[in-house]
């Protein structure tokens, strides 16, 4: 989306402001749709910041993640990134990966999106 939806931003903005990670979500972007809760940017980029921190590969880009930044410290600006975490890429009948990764989107890529997230079954 060239001109993100303002309904999107607004549960975006109720995300980061009430701190809440109850938001389930299902975006459709370019390329995949994913589904899964939303984080406040704060806790997702905590978060990642602690799994890389015990990576010995990765260890050394965790304090990027936990450097201020974000959409806190532009108070006033809507935000303009939807945090997962618990998410999945769907693909086919399965989600990957199966128990769910962090991932950041850009509201203006969003094509489309519902509320709710997709759970799988084997029945």
């Amino acid at each position: 989306m060239s001109n993100p939806d303002d309904l999107l931003v607004d549960i975006a903005a109720m995300v980061e402001s009430e701190h809440s990670n109850q938001m389930s979500l299902t975006v459709v972007i370019p390329g995949a749709v994913i589904t899964g809760r939303l984080a406040p940017e704060a806790v997702w980029r905590e978060r990642v910041a602690e799994v890389l921190k015990d990576s010995n590969q990765l260890g050394a880009f965790s304090p990027v993640f936990t450097r201020p930044g974000g959409w806190r410290d532009r108070h006033g600006e809507a935000p303009s990134y939807l945090h997962f975490h618990v998410a999945r890429i769907l693909q086919g009948n399965v989600g990957i990966p199966e128990t769910g990764g962090m991932y950041r989107i850009a509201i203006k890529d969003v094509s489309a999106w519902t509320v709710g997230d997709f759970s799988y079954s084997d029945r």
